[in-house]
């Protein structure tokens, strides 16, 4: 059995640092070291596990089969040592330094992403947080579990049971085509359906096809003539053009205010959808992170609060 006591610890974060960066340079400037002492210290490393480790292209390094098992059982023990050490130390909103990075998928995340700055500024001035607001994160669960990402707000959650969430608000689909559209008048759905073109959103992947509403509006068998990838888009054609589209009951004033978007009754309003706030297990008790969690829900139900109907 190999002898902890002879292993330089310190040399596990560099190995972390280069398998996800991919890149010696990049994972040197992560750590604030020079390229020379990561090299250094993977050198090390191989010695340590008599295995290349890292194959040197064009473009960066790939980590060897070694290395993928490697990184499977190290980067879950880093996090949670990181994790047990912020988990420790006092947390204090108005004079920490603690930083972040935010998923908000949801199609009001950039939204989100404004007013927990706003409320992050009045609180804890000295907290940074990164955000993304793609509508399709890449690897999300896999950046939660590393801790590359500290949390996500979103409709879809990973399964496993390695992750908490926490209900933030309750949203759903309506169907909305422009003022003036002669689809507002109808009152019947088989009319709407066989006389009516729609613009959809592209799915994000499988998963999604699950969500009780999004079977709903599949299952009516609507005439989609153009997929989009973002929410705002169907807000855009929809206010520029006949075709009738899905929008988040969230986005009801938005669509209502600035796109003069209406509600088409004829369409029966889908099943709720729960926004989640999603987190890796291992942040439960890190007192800085629940801070963040409490203000980022907060921020979240203050956007998306409005009118459900018109």
């Amino acid at each position: 059995m190999l002898n902890l006591r002879s292993v330089d610890l310190n040399l596990l974060p560099v190995f972390e640092a280069a398998y996800e960066e991919r890149s010696l340079s990049r994972a040197a400037t992560r750590l604030a070291m020079t390229q020379p002492a990561v090299s250094h210290a993977l050198a090390r490393l191989r010695a340590l596990f008599e295995d290349e480790l890292f194959v040197r292209q064009s473009r960066g390094v790939i980590p060897t089969a070694v290395a993928d098992r490697i990184y499977d059982g190290l980067h879950d023990a880093l996090g949670s040592v990181r994790d047990a050490v912020a988990a420790s130390r006092h947390f204090d909103a108005a004079s920490s330094k603690r930083a972040f990075f935010v998923a908000i998928p949801h199609p009001l995340g950039p939204l989100m992403a404004v007013r927990l700055r706003g409320r992050l500024a009045r609180e804890a001035p000295g907290v940074t947080v990164e955000y993304s607001t793609r509508s399709r994160p890449i690897e999300l669960e896999r950046a939660l579990q590393d801790g590359r990402v500290d949390a996500a707000v979103d409709w879809l959650t990973p399964p496993g049971d390695q992750f908490r969430a926490r209900e933030v608000f309750v949203d759903g689909l309506v169907a909305m085509a422009r003022r003036g559209h002669p689809m507002l008048r109808q009152r019947s759905l088989p009319r709407v359906v066989q006389a009516g073109e729609f613009v959809s959103l592209r799915p994000r992947g499988e998963r999604e096809f699950a969500l009780p509403a999004l079977l709903e509006w599949q299952r009516m068998k609507l005439r989609v003539v153009l997929e989009v990838s973002e929410f705002v888009e169907i807000l855009l054609v929809a206010s520029r053009s006949d075709l009738i589209g899905p929008v988040p009951r969230s986005m009801l004033r938005m669509a209502r205010d600035m796109f003069d978007l209406r509600v088409v009754k004829a369409v029966p309003l889908a099943a709720p959808i729960p926004i989640r706030l999603v987190w890796h297990r291992r942040r439960e008790s890190d007192a800085a992170h629940r801070f963040l969690r409490d203000q980022l829900c907060a921020s979240a139900k203050d956007v998306a609060s409005g009118p459900a109907t018109e």
